[in-house]
């Protein structure tokens, strides 16, 4: 099969010929299908449903905007630092077998209008192995897109270090690596695709060092594979072990993407990351309701009880009101994904910001399935890994707090408890990005001020702030929770306590209660202060931004 021409753009022409030939194997069922059908069907088994590999150039062709594809660094080149008497016959014919020159394509397209540096291995050249020419194309892209000031979308697929090349493959590594940190500081975006398989050297270089990092379903992703660490150590595995669906639970990555939404999600993510005119910002607010949102008088214990219920609104309630296609991104690279806390990418107007806040659940099974609102150290560590992606790419970041404290387990102080909110603390007071702090249930004690450090702090009207539940405080000075209540009135944890401590800057109106009936009325109302605080605040310099969050704690 002959290998895709070295034009400046990469043919169509050329694209058709080659699956014209092609015959697709379904690596499960093993039902076969001609190329052209098996491409407009995004190489998925129409009988099982099972991914097939793409070679590089059709993977590229399948996001990309048609005819924008430029190739990179695509010549022919000869490594054989070993001398391996057969190495340069396996390269013949991985060339032949995959129609590329190497293990990785790379270049320049447009994906949705914007101008991006796109790559994909290409598992049927020597299962997408890594040696010195693969390690020196992906280093150039990433050299290249940093001078260009681009984007980078890489598709990942590796059996690991080219074993031909021993130490020379393994010195790409560093090598990758280094060329992605010196993006990063330019302050420009990588996305890292993980397909099947990724594993070895590649997994523990430039796969996993992606801003955001995406999977498709069931890749096998991992470093030592499954039969060497059986071999090794004799560990018996568990089920489902080295998946995507597997480093998504765990924490590794920041979403599961089907073949065919990839083109969607990267374009999403590509105009997420272009640069904003905030002074031309534009959002949608229909009327000024703030005439009709006269506050109600409630004792303190009433405000605990309906920050309690499970009707009211919710982090996501207000986030689906106030922004628009929210993404959600998982993790915290470290452990686990908490489902206590939820975060990623929005949009503003055209403004995209980065959305973060505790979910308590509206169901019992979902209050389960999220701790009741409580963060463990992951959850805290997804939060600030995702405040420090914000502040890179200057994105005002919106925290939406209720949380009844952190959870106090014992899996939560063997993996630092203390030390995750006490990093979340310290990092948010220096983050050089705008950042609004909104209250909008229970503020519970330190596991609430670690999301709450921000240039303005909002409550609620009915929401509440405190150093610990009323039950506890009632515990600690009465030596009973009998007297919640009346702990609840001393404590002074009202919004309007707050606001005449001069501990928030604002209260919000709820219409006599935040529910499903009143939060589209209300949200109508946060987003013109929205609006104002991301004007005010995108118009300052960086270093101002972090002096007015400091001189706002500091007066404590």
């Amino acid at each position: 099969m002959g290998i895709f021409g070295f034009g400046k753009k990469s043919s169509e022409k050329e694209l058709d010929a080659r699956l014209k030939k092609l015959t697709v194997v379904c690596p499960k069922c093993k039902a076969e299908e001609k190329g052209k059908a098996a491409y407009e069907k995004h190489f998925i088994c129409e009988k099982c449903g099972a991914y097939a590999p793409i070679a590089a150039r059709e993977r590229i062709h399948m996001v990309i905007d048609k005819g924008t594809f430029e190739p990179w660094f695509n010549e022919t080149e000869e490594s054989n630092p070993l001398g391996h008497a057969d190495y340069p016959d396996k390269l013949k014919a991985a060339r032949e077998k995959s129609g590329s020159t190497e293990a990785v394509t790379v270049g320049k397209a447009k994906i949705g209008g914007y101008e991006v540096v796109i790559g994909a291995c290409d598992s049927h050249f020597m299962m997408g192995s890594m040696g010195r020419i693969m390690g020196e194309r992906i280093t150039k892209a990433f050299e290249k897109a940093t001078e260009l000031k681009l984007p980078v979308f890489m598709f990942c697929c590796s059996g690991g270090a080219r074993m031909q090349e021993a130490i020379v493959s393994l010195m790409q590594m560093e090598k990758t690596s280094a060329a992605v940190k010196r993006h990063s500081n330019a302050g420009l975006f990588y996305c890292a695709i993980l397909t099947d398989p990724t594993m070895g050297g590649v997994t523990a270089s430039f796969a996993m060092l992606g801003d955001i990092i995406l999977a498709e379903p069931g890749a096998r992703i991992g470093f030592a594979g499954p039969r060497v660490i059986r071999q090794t150590i004799r560990q018996t595995l568990p089920e489902g072990f080295q998946t995507s669906e597997f480093l998504l639970k765990h924490g590794m990555i920041d979403g599961i993407v089907e073949r065919k939404d990839l083109r969607d999600s990267m374009i999403y993510l590509a105009k997420a990351h272009a640069p904003v005119d905030t002074r031309k910002l534009k959002v949608n607010i229909q009327v000024d309701f703030s005439d009709q949102l006269a506050s109600t008088q409630k004792k303190p214990w009433e405000k605990i009880k309906m920050c309690r219920s499970r009707d009211r609104a919710s982090t996501m309630d207000y986030v689906n009101n106030i922004f628009t296609d929210f993404r959600e991104l998982h993790g915290d690279r470290l452990f686990a994904d908490d489902q206590a806390m939820v975060g990623g990418l929005a949009f503003f107007g055209d403004q995209p910001v980065t959305v973060i806040g505790e979910m308590r659940g509206k169901t019992l099974e979902e209050s389960v399935k999220r701790n009741f609102g409580m963060p463990k150290p992951e959850g805290y560590r997804k939060a600030m890994r995702l405040m420090k992606q914000a502040e890179k790419f200057k994105r005002p970041i919106i925290t939406f707090i209720n949380t009844p404290g952190a959870f106090c387990g014992i899996d939560a102080e063997e993996r630092g408890q203390g030390e995750a909110i006490a990093r979340s603390i310290m990092e948010m007071s220096d983050l050089k990005t705008p950042t609004l702090c909104v209250l909008i249930g229970e503020g519970g004690s330190g596991g609430a001020l670690a999301t709450a450090v921000g240039n303005k702090v909002w409550m609620m009207e009915n929401s509440t702030y405190a150093i610990l539940s009323p039950e506890g405080y009632s515990a600690i000075l009465w030596k009973t929770e009998d007297r919640a209540e009346e702990a609840a009135k001393i404590m002074k944890l009202t919004a309007q306590d707050m606001y005449e401590m001069q501990i928030i800057d604002r209260i919000i109106p709820e219409l006599g209660g935040a529910n499903d009936e009143t939060i589209s009325v209300i949200c109508e109302y946060m987003k013109q202060g929205v609006k104002e605080f991301i004007s005010t605040y995108c118009d300052m310099s960086r270093e101002d931004i972090v002096e007015d969050r400091y001189q706002r704690f500091r007066k404590f």
